[in-house]
């Protein structure tokens, strides 16, 4: 890689760790669109399979004992396991346009239901009976673009969790997501043996960037640091959207 990919990669996943270190989620959110700006979607996904998985093992055994009951997490995980299994498939068959079209769609509408966002809440009886369906889709926009968020953290967000239960249910989906989906993606051919490397070596901006986003959650406003970060969305999502209309 050249060298100004190999800046633009590591200065992606080191602003996803500080993402992700000042709000507890949300790396692939920052780093999918940024690399694949650059780069392309396959080798975004790739690149975020090994960090995904480890700082989320992370967070699950941090918070192992605030989880949700069985009868809400077996139909959510396993939907999600048969939705980024059909989404890899996607990943694998579209071209690299269609693809960078679905991310930056997909950055959209997290961006617009953040700027819309209600305070309505969906209480467990009803999320029990969501749980399969939402999973599933959640899974299927993750194979395929990377990006779960706009499906997965709206609803999960609106169960309006305490927050160390909210980190164990995405954390544990997360780590679902890329169990099925790194075997999926050996066979399918996208993940390669340098493809692995390079994602086990991407482990380490993402941890240099946590502990900054930790710092930067107690001395700036929460209000500022999140628009800091749509505004940058924005601007990915525009380029990828550019790149991907262009003829």
């Amino acid at each position: 890689m050249p060298i100004f990919e190999l800046v633009v990669v590591f200065g992606s996943l080191m602003v996803g760790g500080i993402l992700k270190g000042a709000t507890g989620a949300g790396a692939p959110i920052l780093a999918i669109p940024a690399l694949a700006a650059f780069h392309d979607v396959r080798f975004a996904i790739v690149i975020m399979t090994v960090p995904n998985l480890i700082t989320n093992l992370m967070q699950v055994w941090q918070h192992r004992q605030h989880h949700l009951r069985p009868d809400f997490l077996v139909p959510f995980l396993i939907a999600a396991s048969a939705g980024v299994t059909f989404g890899t498939w996607v990943l694998a068959s579209l071209d690299s346009r269609t693809l960078s079209l679905f991310v930056a769609v997909a950055v959209l509408l997290y961006l617009a239901l953040r700027l819309f966002k209600s305070n309505w809440q969906l209480d467990m009886v009803h999320a029990r009976w969501l749980a399969a369906p939402f999973g599933f889709a959640s899974g299927v926009i993750q194979g395929s673009a990377g990006i779960s968020a706009p499906v997965s953290l709206s609803f999960i967000n609106a169960m309006q969790l305490e927050r160390r239960v909210f980190i164990n249910t995405v954390s544990l989906l997360f780590v679902t997501f890329v169990s099925v989906q790194l075997p999926v993606l050996a066979f399918a051919g996208i993940l390669t043996p340098n493809g692995f490397m390079l994602s086990c070596l991407a482990l380490l901006p993402l941890l240099l960037g946590m502990p900054v986003g930790s710092f930067v959650a107690r001395h700036l406003s929460r209000q500022v640091f999140d628009r800091l970060i749509m505004l940058l969305l924005a601007g990915l999502a525009i380029r990828m959207l550019w790149a991907a209309l262009l003829p």
